[in-house]
C-alpha cells in the first residue's frame, strides 16, 4: 500500500469516526430519539451496536496512523510447552 492510499483511508475512517461519535453523543444526551448517518437511522436501542462500530473505527484509525509512522501491527504467536 502506498502512503497516499493509507492517508486516504485514514481520512475516511477519521470522518466516519467523527459521525459515529456525533450520533452516539446525541443519543446519549437524550436530545433526540433517532439519528441518521447517511442511509442508516439509529435509535436509542442501537447504542450497543453503535458503540461496537465506534470501537471498530477507532481500531482502523489507529492501524492506519501506525502504518503511516512505519510501525507494524503486532504479530501473534503461540508458545507450545513440551515435556521431554
Amino acid at each position: 500500500m502506498t502512503k497516499e492510499t493509507i492517508q486516504e483511508r485514514l481520512t475516511y475512517w477519521k470522518e466516519h469516526l467523527g459521525r459515529l461519535m456525533d450520533a452516539y453523543t446525541a443519543l446519549i444526551e437524550g436530545g433526540v430519539k433517532s439519528y441518521e448517518i447517511d442511509d442508516r437511522s439509529l435509535t436509542r436501542f442501537d447504542i450497543p451496536s453503535l458503540r461496537k462500530a465506534i470501537d471498530e473505527a477507532e481500531k482502523k484509525v489507529d492501524l492506519y496512523e501506525n502504518m503511516l509512522t512505519g510501525q507494524r501491527p503486532r504479530k501473534a504467536f503461540a508458545v507450545v510447552p513440551r515435556d521431554w
